[in-house]
C-alpha cells in the first residue's frame, strides 16, 4: 500500500489553481517554521462569493496537494462558507494524510482564513476575531492537525 492517496498524488503532480491574482482581493500567507513549508493564497471575490482563487507552496508533495484540494473546496462558494473550511475536511477530502504530514493540511485551512481576513481589512468589512482561530505565527504548535 502506498504511503499516499492517488488523490493526494493526482493533486502533487496536477495542482489546481496555481499561480497568482493580478490584483487579488485577499491574499494569505502562512508558514511553517520546522519544515520550511509556505503557503500563499489569493481571492479573487465578487458579491460575496470566491470567484477565483490561486496558490503558491513552497514546500512538500502533501503542501502542494493540501493547497491545491483548499482551493478546489473553496472556489465558487461564499466567503462565509469558505471560512468553515477545516484541515480535516481537507485531509478527507485527500483520502486521508500521514499523521506526520496533517500540518499541511491545517496550513491550507489557515492561507484561506488569512486570505479572507485580508479582504475584510483591505475593505473594511468588520469581523469578530472568533471567526480566525488559526493564526500564522503558531502554525507550527498543531502539527496534530488538531484544533487550537
Amino acid at each position: 500500500m502506498s504511503l499516499y492517496s492517488e488523490k493526494v498524488m493526482d493533486h502533487f503532480r496536477n495542482p489546481r489553481n496555481v499561480g497568482v491574482i493580478e490584483n487579488p482581493d485577499g491574499v494569505g500567507e502562512v508558514g511553517n517554521a520546522k519544515c520550511g513549508d509556505i503557503m500563499k493564497m489569493y481571492i479573487k471575490v465578487k458579491d460575496g462569493v470566491i470567484e477565483d482563487v490561486k496558490f503558491e507552496t513552497f514546500g512538500c508533495g502533501s503542501a502542494i496537494a493540501s493547497s491545491s484540494m483548499a482551493t478546489e473546496m473553496i472556489k465558487g462558494k461564499p466567503i462565509a462558507e469558505a471560512l468553515q473550511l477545516t484541515n480535516k475536511a481537507v485531509t478527507e477530502a485527500l483520502d486521508g494524510l500521514p499523521a506526520y504530514k496533517l500540518h499541511c493540511s491545517v496550513l491550507a485551512e489557515q492561507a484561506v482564513q488569512a486570505a479572507i481576513r485580508d479582504y475584510y481589512e483591505k475593505n473594511h468589512i468588520p469581523y469578530d476575531e472568533a471567526m480566525f482561530p488559526a493564526c500564522s505565527h503558531c502554525a507550527h504548535e498543531h502539527e496534530d492537525g488538531g484544533e487550537e
